[in-house]
């Protein structure tokens, strides 16, 4: 079990590496089916990264004035952690500002959604990481409703049809997709995309000295 203080340490160093770093390195560890697909797009904030706290839904029409089990699950949200929302929802949206901003005074740092979103604006305002796959202004009372919370959640894959996101996975976002690392390798995951991305820098600054991309491979090798 992960300290508070472990998984804030862990989540800085992942904001500091790119997806495709990471997605490179799970290719090594012959997990390549961990990207998610290309329809997750960056409504809010910047780079996102934290640890999944998964909620799950479904489309049911319903007679209701509010969804008791979406503020059961929204509640349990805690520090470092982003919430992955499953169930594709169709038109509606089930993500908005008030529940980002519970959510971030739990310490929640982004929100990930197969379906829908909007308050972009404040969102964005908010500085609150959001993916999502589409936008809408059209609420989910009565039309969307929270199942389960905490369990495997399935999420179109980049290349793969699902994405399987388990509480506790790790979830990194930046300007290039959204990428899953399994918590069984996140420490691994993690220490190689480091190295990869110094690597990185020390071929960015020999290119800037003058050396040719073939000198700069044959001396730190293709990354």
């Amino acid at each position: 079990m992960r300290t508070e203080a472990d998984k804030i340490a862990v989540r800085e160093r992942y904001l500091a590496v790119d997806t495709a770093n990471v997605a490179d390195v799970l290719d090594t560890l012959d997990l390549p089916h961990q990207g998610l697909s290309p329809a997750f797009s960056p409504y809010a904030g910047g780079r996102l990264a934290g640890w999944a706290y998964t909620i799950a839904g479904q489309m049911a029409p319903y007679e209701a004035t509010g969804d008791p089990k979406k503020m059961e699950a929204c509640g349990g949200i805690s520090t470092a952690e982003v919430s992955v929302w499953g169930g594709g929802g169709t038109g509606v949206y089930y993500f908005g500002e008030l529940i980002a901003l519970g959510m971030m005074e739990r310490g929640s740092t982004g929100a990930v959604l197969d379906g829908g979103i909007r308050d972009s604006r404040w969102l964005d305002e908010h500085g609150f990481p959001v993916r999502a796959t589409y936008r809408t202004p059209v609420q989910s009372i009565g039309r969307w409703r929270v199942t389960e919370w905490q369990v495997p959640v399935y999420l179109p894959g980049a290349t793969s049809r699902w994405v399987a996101v388990r509480p506790g996975d790790f979830v990194l976002a930046d300007e290039d997709g959204v990428i899953v690392v399994p918590d069984e390798v996140t420490d691994d995951v993690l220490a190689q995309a480091e190295q990869m991305t110094a690597t990185e820098v020390q071929i960015r600054g020999a290119l800037k000295e003058g050396k040719s991309l073939a000198e700069c491979l044959e001396q730190f090798g293709h990354v």
